[in-house]
């Protein structure tokens, strides 16, 4: 369980921003229900709101993850992402990190500058900072679940076909890929909707049972809002559920 928050942030990104977004907008909330096998392990909320940071007017995004039930009691988990990024463009500015994960903690604040391809990352844990090198586009955790939710390729993608992003988390530079597995249509509390099926490629070993052991279903809409995520861990199994929603940029379909 200890990873569970970083797990549901890495595999809800796919997409990339255009230009235009036509996403999602300042209001939108999405809540999501955590499950390890058939226990309620807990729940995961996203905020999406404006705001002005350095004089530019930003998106800043809330990301908050939590334990719950008999879950935590023997595993509190206490997880805060949050990300300033561009509005246009979808550039990160400065991202938020403050978890607390059956007692493994950390408290770190990162800062870009696209200019000189960098990230200033402070660690008040341990009372220090640090500098590294990154790629032009590289983006933070949470900040990618927005800048990925509107690729101009998404409408021409092939089964089997791949996307990859730049993704900057603990320190280091990783490239993140996703396969397209075509389109599926799976049944939620709301009723049955349209999904587009991904399947990401993460590192196995630690936290995955194997390379290709997470799946996500997004809505085939403009929304492109993920509705279920299902990850095979070294011990168990994790799943993730839209439970609640508002705010959405553009209509959502579920049928009865």
């Amino acid at each position: 369980m200890r990873k569970i928050i970083f797990i549901l942030l890495l595999i809800l990104p796919f997409l990339q921003l255009n230009a235009q977004n036509s996403a999602f907008q300042s209001g939108e909330n999405l809540k999501y229900r955590i499950s390890y096998g058939l226990v309620n392990a807990g729940f995961a909320t996203l905020k999406l709101n404006s705001t002005t940071y350095n004089g530019k007017k930003v998106f800043h995004s809330k990301g908050h993850g939590y334990t719950s039930g008999v879950t935590k009691l023997f595993f509190k988990v206490n997880d805060d992402y949050q990300s300033y990024f561009n509005q246009i463009n979808g550039d990160s500015y400065r991202f938020i990190r403050k978890i607390d994960e059956g007692g493994y903690t950390k408290n770190q604040e990162g800062f870009f500058d696209k200019k000189k391809n960098s990230v200033l990352v402070k660690d008040y844990k341990n009372n220090s900072e640090k500098t590294f090198t990154v790629p032009n586009n590289i983006q933070d955790i949470l900040s990618a679940f927005y800048y990925l939710r509107n690729h101009e390729k998404i409408a021409s993608l092939k089964k089997n076909e791949t996307i990859e992003i730049d993704m900057f988390f603990d320190d280091e530079t990783f490239k993140f890929k996703l396969k397209f597995m075509g389109k599926e249509e799976i049944k939620t509390k709301f009723g049955k909707i349209n999904t587009l099926k991904f399947r990401p490629y993460v590192q196995s070993g630690r936290v995955f049972k194997e390379d290709e052991s997470l799946t996500m279903w997004v809505s085939d809409d403009e929304n492109k809002v993920p509705i279920k995520v299902q990850a095979s861990l070294v011990v168990g199994s994790l799943k993730a559920e839209l439970i609640e929603y508002s705010g959405l940029k553009n209509e959502i379909v579920f049928k009865k």
